[in-house]
């Protein structure tokens, strides 16, 4: 199993908001109120539009060999580039299977926009067998191949009326669903400058997308449920021994 399971956090670009609406001389939080506004005028929404979320935090549960690890890419202080061009280096060293959810409709169009802001290179993940020939008929850009695997959408028969919550999913399965925060939280808690929270919602909402995977694997024929119980020891063992408070909470959670 060489398995890459990811999630994303992002705030509002609010040095593009500003520049692109010639906000000069609004504080960074004065820009994201109008950003807002304006958004919400046009579209009955806050919420930007996919190019104009910068990139806080990428969360993975990686699962190689006999390990698993979950972390986020880089320290406090990476910056945007480096972390996006940590998740492209990590895909052109290992070519794992990517899982995310919703990762179709949010985070990798999120990645695609700011990558080309930042002049990230991401050749292995944008082949579609021009250059390995195996990539033309499973690569990461079809929606119908299973080298990434939108769990979101492919559990919903890509119909959006049949989009499932992945905390509420999470929740009914016995995993612990959402802790402490949310996406919602996340311009706020960044802006208290506490980004060790944004990181770690955003690694136990990893896990809990990787632990939806498994059974879905098992309603796959993919795995049998002595190796469901096999993967599940060992990711609590991983997370004991790491013994950071956020893995603890999850674990007291996990039924």
């Amino acid at each position: 199993m060489n398995l890459f399971v990811f999630d994303i956090e992002t705030i509002p670009d609010f040095e593009a908001g500003r520049e692109l609406n010639d906000f000069d001389g609004l504080s960074d939080e004065d820009v994201v109120s109008a950003m807002e506004h304006m958004r919400y005028q046009q579209s009955g929404t806050s919420f930007q539009p996919l190019y104009l979320h910068k990139v806080v935090a990428i969360s993975a549960v990686f699962r190689y060999g006999d390990k698993v690890k979950v972390w986020s890419l880089g320290d406090e202080n990476a910056d945007e580039k480096e972390i996006i061009q940590r998740f492209f280096d990590g895909i052109e060293r290992f070519t794992p299977t990517l899982v995310s959810w919703n990762g179709s409709g949010f985070d990798l169009p999120v990645l695609h926009y700011r990558a080309m802001k930042h002049n990230v290179v991401a050749q292995k993940y944008w082949d579609m067998g021009e250059i390995d020939s195996q990539f033309k008929w499973n690569n990461y850009i079809n929606r119908y191949q299973m080298r990434h695997t939108d769990l979101m959408d492919l559990l919903a028969m890509y119909n959006g009326r049949a989009n499932a919550p992945l905390d509420k999913l999470a929740s009914m399965l016995g995993y612990p669903g959402k802790m402490g925060m949310s996406g919602a939280k996340v311009w706020e808690t960044y802006n208290q400058g506490n980004l060790k929270a944004i990181r770690d919602y955003c690694e136990t909402d990893v896990l809990n997308t990787y632990l939806v995977y498994l059974r879905f694997e098992i309603m796959r024929g993919n795995l049998s449920m002595d190796d469901y119980q096999l993967e599940t020891q060992k990711l609590k063992a991983y997370l004991r021994e790491e013994n950071k408070d956020h893995f603890d909470e999850f674990l007291e959670a996990w039924k």
